[in-house]
């Protein structure tokens, strides 16, 4: 007797669906640009600048591409991770000053007294 088995995720936020090669359409599209960057780098400079440097140049910048489509970090795509990043460090960069707040405190004694504001 022959069964069909169909692989469920636990989660069902974690299905990806696969278009080709058993990648997703993020997957795919990112890698097919990668590789368009990476063969008109090499056929544009190659007689130019030699065939290893364009070489070298086509894996340089043809990486982050092809390394975003498979990017995940605590389920940020990598332009989130990297909006995320920009965010934190250089936008909203600085020292914070922590106060802590006590509900109970405040409704017992009213919120006029020992604020901070």
């Amino acid at each position: 007797m022959n069964r069909i088995e169909i692989k469920i995720p636990k989660e069902i936020r974690q299905y990806k669906e696969s278009i080709f090669f058993g990648l997703s359409a993020r997957q795919f599209f990112c890698s097919l640009a990668a590789l368009f960057i990476a063969v008109g780098i090499y056929l544009c400079l190659g007689r130019f600048i030699g065939r290893e440097t364009a070489s070298w140049l086509c894996i340089v910048l043809a990486s982050p591409f092809a390394a975003a489509g498979f990017f995940s970090y605590n389920g940020l795509s990598f332009e989130q991770f990297v909006w995320a990043v920009i965010k934190s460090e250089l936008l909203f960069a600085g020292n914070r000053k922590y106060i802590s707040e006590n509900p109970y405190y405040e409704a017992y004694f009213g919120k006029g007294r020992d604020s901070h504001d």
